[in-house]
């Protein structure tokens, strides 16, 4: 089966004119707060729009597209370098970044929702720049591709493989019998929950320009802000907000609907929620208590930075309240442990997720009883219903795969000259998703200091993992293009 190379060209055309114009949304910080700022911001619009309405005009056709997996994995995976790439050009014009390679890091830790960050000094940088950077996590948040799916059968090109090739492995339910519809009230939610936290974090004592750029990084779970020093820079009353909305971002959106129309059992009833909830209160209570017994915290200040660095990991959000790496090495133990977990499926978190861990450490049980029985058919149950073998085994091979690309890729960056903690800790948050991460890309350190051939490795996990490891390794292997 041949590749139609026109169809990923047109779409991937539209996607661009989609960066384009999100990037106009940024004008008008350029306007209020420098207008010098303007034209670099101007000149990426015109380019990235620009090239994108030629890419689709000069692939368009009469005959109506289909797009096919294979189409569909090619269109995902180059869709978020292309994104990447013309997403670097407003730090560059505005020589906000002067290295390419540390804009196009940027850039991919922004569209990946990663959050780990080159900017050493965030109060250099324009007002407009870092509205872009947010916006970058919060359009890669939901996921571009999710949003060209509820646009793309409008223009007669279906989006089903779309869908399916960015979450493989795991199908979350669908909210309306067209995938177009069910992306469509994702995204409401999406907008909901974050203008909903903009006016929360104002309410609390946030300008409106820091508001809306950490409530735009707090539900793509992303975790880049405003300023240097993260959340730590906030009250007490702000930290517990994005604590909250960051717990929020890390639930399947598709349950917050169902609690947002009154279909509350449905949600109690999720067996993946309740283990997200009770992981997430159950480590929040056992460090809380750790801190507050080795330092001089007090409770209340403990128990704070505690779940709110906890939540931040598990959710793969990524702000920083405080250096948790000083708190105790049994305690970065258990947050290095958190950056393999990732929040529920159909949610905005990176990482693992929570219900391929329910699936693995069911199936390993069971395993137990199949060497006592093994003529029996045990089924691994999830919410009350038999597991499709099929979900299983994909379950095992893309733990196993991630397992093996962490232990490859640590090696390779202790090629690159890095501790293997360091090493560790890089590969580990980059392929998760999370942002900081042990060793000298903690909470208080970045990545400014890695070599260049380091970041663009960590910059390609970031895609892998974004993408759930087999929508980008699927490119790799000849069948794939094989005519077959």
């Amino acid at each position: 089966m041949n590749i139609s190379y026109r169809i990923v060209l047109h779409v991937l055309g539209l996607l661009l004119m989609f960066n384009g114009l999100f990037m106009v949304l940024c004008l008008p910080a350029s306007f209020y707060f420098n207008l010098n700022d303007l034209v670099p911001m101007g000149l990426s619009v015109a380019i990235t729009f620009g090239t994108g309405l030629v890419a689709w005009v000069l692939t368009k056709s009469s005959e109506k597209p289909n797009i096919r997996k294979r189409e569909g994995f090619l269109i995902v995976s180059f869709g978020w370098l292309v994104m990447s790439l013309s997403g670097a050009l407003p730090y560059i014009l505005s020589e906000s970044v002067v290295s390419f390679t540390d804009a196009f890091f940027e850039t991919m830790s922004g569209y990946t929702t990663t959050g780990a960050s080159i900017i050493t000094d965030l109060t250099t940088i324009p007002k407009d720049i870092l509205f872009w950077r947010s916006m970058t996590q919060w359009i890669g948040g939901m996921g571009i591709i999710v949003l060209a799916v509820a646009i793309l059968p409008i223009l007669g090109i279906g989006g089903m493989q779309l869908f399916g090739a960015e979450s493989p492995g795991l199908k979350t339910d669908k909210l309306a019998p067209k995938i177009r519809d069910t992306a469509k009230r994702l995204w409401l939610v999406y907008l909901g929950l974050t203008a909903a936290e903009i006016i929360a974090l104002k309410i609390a004592g946030m300008s409106w320009f820091d508001a809306l750029n950490h409530a735009m990084t707090t539900m793509a779970t992303g975790g880049f802000s405003t300023f240097n020093s993260s959340a730590a820079e906030f009250s007490p009353a702000i930290q517990y907000i994005i604590t909250f909305f960051m717990f929020m971002a890390g639930t399947s959106f598709t349950l917050t609907y169902f609690a947002l129309v009154g279909n509350l059992k449905k949600v109690l009833e999720n067996e993946e929620f309740r283990y997200y909830a009770g992981i997430t209160l159950f480590t929040t209570i056992g460090v809380s208590a750790v801190v507050a017994s080795v330092s001089d915290l007090g409770f209340e200040k403990a128990f704070r930075d505690t779940i709110f660095q906890v939540v931040s990991l598990i959710t793969t959000t990524g702000f920083v309240s405080a250096d948790y790496t000083s708190w105790t090495p049994f305690i970065t133990m258990v947050f290095f442990i958190l950056l393999f977990f990732g929040g529920s499926a159909g949610s905005t978190a990176g990482g693992v997720k929570i219900v391929r861990h329910i699936i693995l450490v069911k199936n390993s049980i069971l395993e137990l009883k199949r060497q006592l029985h093994p003529s029996a058919i045990i089924p691994v149950r999830l919410n009350g219903r038999a597991v499709d073998p099929s979900i299983t085994y994909n379950v095992v091979a893309f733990i196993m795969t991630y397992i093996i690309i962490f232990a490859l890729g640590s090696v390779v960056m202790t090629m690159f000259g890095v501790d293997l903690l360091t090493a560790m800790g890089s590969v580990a948050t980059s392929l998760g998703n999370v942002g900081p991460g042990i060793g000298d890309v903690g909470p208080v350190d970045n990545f400014a200091w890695l070599p260049s051939g380091a970041k663009w490795f960590l910059a390609i996990l970031m895609l892998i993992g974004r993408l759930e490891l087999f929508t980008v390794l699927i490119l790799f292997t000849p069948y794939f293009w094989s005519r077959h």
